[in-house]
């Protein structure tokens, strides 16, 4: 190859390994938002389940199994 053809191989290995790595950036950071909204969700949701729905001694996901039960 020409040393053009060369270095032109060179720089896309080198924009292709840039993309990947902002990419991957990109997707881990989202899951970590995405987790935590979720993990947030589920804590509001128990409680509102824990203040509302359960009955005496009855724990939060047995009032949950309870209540699809009765869907």
């Amino acid at each position: 190859m020409s040393k053009i053809a060369d270095v032109n191989e060179k720089i896309a290995e080198n924009v292709v390994e840039g993309y990947k790595k902002i990419e991957n950036g990109v997707v881990s950071g989202y899951k970590k938002i995405e987790d935590g909204v979720v993990d947030g969700f589920n804590k509001v949701s128990d409680k509102f389940v824990d203040v509302f729905f359960t009955k005496e001694g009855e724990t939060v996901e047995e009032a949950k199994e309870r209540m699809k039960k009765n869907i």
